[in-house]
């Protein structure tokens, strides 16, 4: 369907809502996102992260090359008409499923029956449809709708519901009779509806979920939709599952903040135009490049910079870095994004300021000094992210933080190995919480909060042997990482009402590292807009982190973490009871943030280790709350 326009997507859609994989839901189609095969990327922005890039190597190979933004028209070129190349540019999508329903007749085919004909509208995108041909109930040709009803198992193939196969209970499955869709209730329930075959045959829906559903339906085929392809086998069970389903697809996406890598004003814009610079080879052939960029008008801020210095000093810094990134390439520590972040912030350096990244460190609030070592202002930031890969059924808030999760559930973008990923940028603001590591060590070393974190360690083992997986593989982070996150979360709350953003355009970045581990240890939250709009660079974030101002917020959000409106059933909630969640003290009336600021899915949150709770009062780290 990429020949024909029939829809608009924001670029930050495509990676979080409705990427490689996802199902959309358009007015009257319903449509696959397709693999990387099939874009054209000719009118796609390479974005420059080369942190990011190496973690994207890290994980599917050091064949990729670039960061691409999704494919948008030229600001500078205008639509004459609806049969331009322009219209054209986009990301491609195909048909699924591929049965379809009569609103009339309840005719169920295949498109492969060419009983539905295709309409395209290139004047209205949004009227592009199927029709019923020769519909005997109607004059009119009646708009197809699409079948509700798919299957999916958790290594991530997905598939047409096998109507024939259901409606003949396995047998007699090549029936050449015509199925209709029958629902007889109004309340939507698979008990009302029927799937009838003209031969005789007829089952209700009900039969394809819940235990029933495991006999009933037959093993996976291995497809990948997406792709156009099958996987060699698979040994899971069909689920039936619904279109639309929020567990039909969730990304695996990294993000990295653009943090400088020295304080050297050249250097920075080398490093801030990396992804032009890099292609040069030699002196020569840069000084060619630079020629070229300025006679096309492209880049004339780099053009500008770069004219100030001679051109071996550019080189040779050039050079300087790419044999640095060859000797990185397959660097252990390529993976982890979030020490350097860390080094950085926790450095606060006014002297790396760069255009998209400016810290100011401040006093922390007054009363909270023995808690926190500094407080750091992030006037701008940058922060990148990329698509590797995404699952079904299982989410990756299942497994770890950024996205590292068991290869046997991620599914690939490409049918080969990607030379490159879909990836966005946004730009904000934030601010940053460096916890006192002596206080913190002390409070962890203390019996009550060993005994705890005992407790919690079996707490997640359980749930890891709920789900089939290896509680070693997902490491568990810690008391340390469910002090800071449910700090930030309670903070996140706070700030969301007093500087006027929504909660889902703030979002938090964890920076936990104990003692015992390899390397420094870390203490610290990052709460940061991460709109894709000009909302997230208002500067109303930032405000709140003078001193003043956020020792206020800090002290609202304390007191307000003493109560929740579901106490006690809140304050005495734990997993070790049976349930299949992984938070204690914490619920949507309190703690829980929505999933786009959450890195952990709402895990390892818990009211009690904050401050004092109806049920708990000698585990809080700050055990006095001002009122």
């Amino acid at each position: 369907m990429y020949k024909y326009k029939v829809g608009e997507l924001r670029p930050s859609q495509i990676l979080f809502s409705f990427g490689v994989g996802a199902v959309l839901d358009l007015p009257n189609l319903s449509v696959m996102v397709m693999g990387l095969e099939d874009w054209n990327t000719q009118n796609a922005l390479e974005l420059n992260e080369p942190r990011l890039l190496a973690a994207v190597r890290k994980e599917l190979g050091s064949q990729v090359k670039r960061l691409l933004s999704p494919p948008t028209p030229p600001e500078n070129v205008t639509s004459s008409g609806p049969f331009d190349e322009v219209n054209r540019i986009g990301i491609p999508v195909a048909h699924f499923p591929s049965w379809m329903v009569c609103p009339k007749c309840h005719l169920l085919a295949s498109l492969k029956s060419e009983l539905f004909q295709f309409k395209d509208n290139p004047y209205r995108p949004d009227q592009t449809k199927y029709v019923h041909k020769n519909c005997p109930k109607s004059k009119k040709e009646p708009t197809a709708i699409p079948s509700r009803f798919l299957v999916s198992c958790e290594r991530g193939h997905l598939d047409d519901f096998p109507w024939s196969y259901f409606v003949h209970r396995g047998e007699n499955i090549n029936c050449n009779g015509a199925l209709r869709f029958e629902e007889y209730g109004v309340s939507g329930s698979p008990s009302d509806i029927f799937v009838i075959c003209s031969c005789g045959q007829q089952r209700p829906l009900s039969d394809a979920f819940g235990e029933s559903g495991k006999e009933n339906m037959p093993r996976c085929r291995a497809r990948h939709p997406h792709l156009r392809d099958f996987d060699d086998t698979c040994d899971k069970q069909m689920k039936t599952i619904l279109l639309g389903a929020s567990n039909s697809w969730f990304p695996i996406t990294l993000s990295a903040l653009s943090i400088p890598e020295s304080s050297h004003q050249l250097f920075q814009i080398i490093e801030q135009y990396w992804h032009v610079l890099n292609k040069a080879t030699s002196q020569d052939i840069l000084k060619s490049n630079l020629d070229l960029l300025q006679a096309i008008g492209q880049f004339p801020d780099l053009l500008t910079e770069l004219s100030k210095h001679p051109l071996e000093e550019i080189w040779t810094i050039i050079e300087e870095k790419q044999n640095q990134q060859e000797s990185n390439s397959d660097d252990k520590n390529a993976r982890d994004l979030k020490t350097p972040e860390w080094e950085i912030f926790s450095q606060a350096d006014p002297n790396f300021n760069t255009p998209d990244f400016q810290l100011k460190p401040v006093k922390p609030p007054a009363g909270y000094e023995d808690y926190f070592s500094q407080v750091v202002l992030a006037e701008r930031l940058r922060e990148v992210r990329a698509l590797i890969s995404f699952t079904r059924i299982q989410s990756p808030g299942d497994f770890i933080d950024e996205g590292e999760i068991l290869t046997e559930h991620l599914v690939d973008l490409s049918r080969k190995n990607p030379q490159w990923v879909p990836a966005s940028e946004v730009k904000g603001e934030g601010i940053f919480i460096q916890f006192n590591e002596q206080k913190l060590s002390q409070w962890e070393q203390s019996q009550l909060l060993q005994d705890y974190q005992n407790r919690a360690f079996e707490a997640h083992k359980q749930w890891c042997k709920i789900r089939s997986l290896d509680p070693v593989k997902i490491t568990f982070p810690g008391v340390r990482y469910i002090l800071l996150h449910s700090f930030a979360h309670a903070l996140m709350g706070q700030m969301a009402i007093e500087c006027g953003y929504n909660a889902a355009s703030l979002k938090e970045r964890i920076y936990s590292k104990r003692p015992q581990e390899e390397g420094s240890p870390m203490a610290g939250v990052l709460i940061y807009t991460a709109a894709p709009d000009s909302e997230g660079t208002l500067g109303g974030l930032v405000s709140l982190g003078e001193p003043k101002k956020l020792g206020y917020h800090i002290d609202q959000a304390l007191e307000q973490m003493q109560l929740c409106t579901s106490d006690p059933l809140c304050a005495e909630h734990t997993p070790l009871k049976g349930t299949t969640s992984l938070h204690w003290a914490a619920c949507h009336g309190c703690l829980f943030s929505p999933e786009t600021s959450c890195e952990r899915g709402n895990k390892y949150l818990d009211r009690a280790v904050l401050v004092p709770t109806v049920l708990s009062a000698d585990l809080a780290f700050f055990p006095e709350v001002k009122v």
